[in-house]
């Protein structure tokens, strides 16, 4: 059985869709930010909290554990900068209560959700696994602590594990049930489609004149399933002991512009959007884009959606909840 802390999240409750057709799943979400409903039916649900020993001692008590994925992160970076107590809280010291426990169950196997931002503000292109690790922020700071940690723990008690630093997860299941539902909502592609449906008057470009072919930060941005699917193929890797340790980035590798996810956006709805040009925002890089070369070669992953079918998934998701 996969024991998925924070499976009511928009990232958790994605990677539970497609993880039920294969696995056992029980999810275990204290709800804080995740959505009950967002939980697909097949999967046990325990409302608990990650950083409560008896929470997860009851859980691996009653279930029969062999893997953890864990993507109950707190996860704004301004948030980080002002409050980095509740991220060195929960990012870090509850990661190691669910460590503790899983090494008290002889629980091996566990799938890390990284981030991007153990990057910090990267000196290429085309950022790769082995590119200098070097975060700007408490939130940053807290992922790269647990990968930090994973690495002790492979050493001294034969943890098995696959760290996944991802860049811009968006998008919505295919399945229509569920998208991306963030209270407040930071990211690009769903606050656009919220304007585009009259819920905002206007999008703010954080700068126009980066050093880029139009002016406007490049991401890499990858659909929400495609992300779930390389969760899982890092997880059956683990199970079938293909290996004990690897660290894999995750994007599309091309990278979009602000301006190029506005049009798109624009194609998609039919709709013409209210743009106004905002001063730039401090630490903003850029282009943050990644290389997943890695884990095409050694799981055979990549990312199938493009933009166009990212944003296509989370119009139909946003018109379906109005």
């Amino acid at each position: 059985m996969i024991l998925v802390v924070g499976g009511a999240g928009y990232i958790g409750s994605h990677l539970v869709e497609e993880l039920v057709r294969t696995h056992e799943v029980v999810v275990l979400d204290n709800l804080s930010t995740g959505h009950r409903g967002a939980v697909d039916a097949q999967a046990v649900f325990v409302e608990g909290d990650l950083g409560s020993e008896s929470d997860l001692e009851s859980v691996f008590s009653k279930y029969p554990i062999n893997a953890v994925m864990h993507f109950a992160a707190n996860s704004l970076v301004g948030e980080s900068v002002t409050d980095p107590l509740k991220y060195y809280e929960n990012n870090v010291a509850a990661t190691l209560t669910l460590l503790k426990i899983m090494l008290k169950y002889n629980v091996k196997n566990f799938i890390f959700s990284s981030t991007a931002a153990t990057y910090g503000i990267p000196d290429v292109n085309i950022i790769r696994e082995d590119s200098r690790t070097q975060p700007i922020n408490p939130y940053g700071q807290s992922k790269l602590m647990v990968e930090n940690i994973l690495a002790d723990f492979a050493t001294a008690y034969d943890l098995h594990y696959v760290v996944l630093r991802y860049f811009n997860a968006a998008g919505a299941s295919e399945s229509g049930r569920i998208g991306e539902q963030h209270d407040p909502e930071t990211h690009l592609i769903p606050i656009i489609l919220q304007h585009l449906l009259g819920q905002r008057e206007q999008i703010s470009v954080f700068g126009d004149d980066y050093d880029t072919p139009d002016g406007t930060c490049i991401r890499d941005y990858i659909h929400v399933t495609d992300l779930a699917q390389a969760h899982i193929a890092a997880l059956d890797s683990l199970l079938a002991e293909k290996s004990k340790t690897a660290t894999y980035n995750l994007g599309n590798g091309q990278g979009y512009s602000v301006k190029e996810v506005i049009d798109t956006c624009e194609s998609v709805t039919g709709r013409k959007a209210n743009v106004i040009i905002a001063e730039r925002r401090a630490g903003d890089p850029a282009r943050l884009v990644a290389s997943s070369e890695k884990i095409r070669q050694a799981l055979g992953w990549k990312a199938e959606r493009d933009l166009e079918q990212i944003i296509s998934s989370a119009w139909n998701w946003h018109q379906s909840i109005q």
